[in-house]
């Protein structure tokens, strides 16, 4: 006899310094390196490299975000590991903070003097970073 396809998911996700997270979810939508992708249970075992982006899980009709940047994320039939190098919940994000970082990017990425390769490319990457905090901010305080 075949076994039952999971109907949830345990969701976690860990990030460089803490555990940000350890749900029972329904549905998981995640920032890989080639788009997001969807998981619901019962998903085929993968691995995947993560990119900047938005994280979101569903528990019921309620919706949750998290900001990630870069890391992997292991997918199982009942099982979703996340181990982002950057994750933070939507509530956890200082918004003040993240604006700064923006400007701070942009103005790098505006800049003449700017001529090494590196460091534009961190002032891409910290600008990336710093949209996905403020539109998963965004998001918290428009469902709250």
């Amino acid at each position: 006899m075949a076994d039952a396809l999971p109907t949830r998911l345990q969701l976690q996700i860990v990030s460089a310094d803490r555990s940000l997270l350890n749900e029972t979810v329904d549905e998981v939508v995640i920032p890989g390196f080639d788009g997001y992708f969807g998981v619901l249970p019962g998903h085929t075992p993968m691995l995947a490299v993560l990119q900047v982006g938005e994280l979101w899980y569903r528990q019921g009709q309620e919706k949750h975000y998290v900001a990630i940047a870069f890391g992997f994320v292991e997918v199982l039939p009942d099982h979703v590991t996340v181990l982002a190098q950057v994750g933070e919940r939507a509530q956890d994000i200082d918004v003040q903070r993240a604006e700064r970082a923006k400007q701070r990017a942009e103005a790098l990425l505006a800049s003449p003097t700017s001529s090494v390769d590196l460091d534009i490319e961190r002032a891409r990457i910290a600008l990336m970073k710093s949209l996905i905090r403020l539109q998963v901010a965004t998001r918290a305080r428009t469902r709250a």
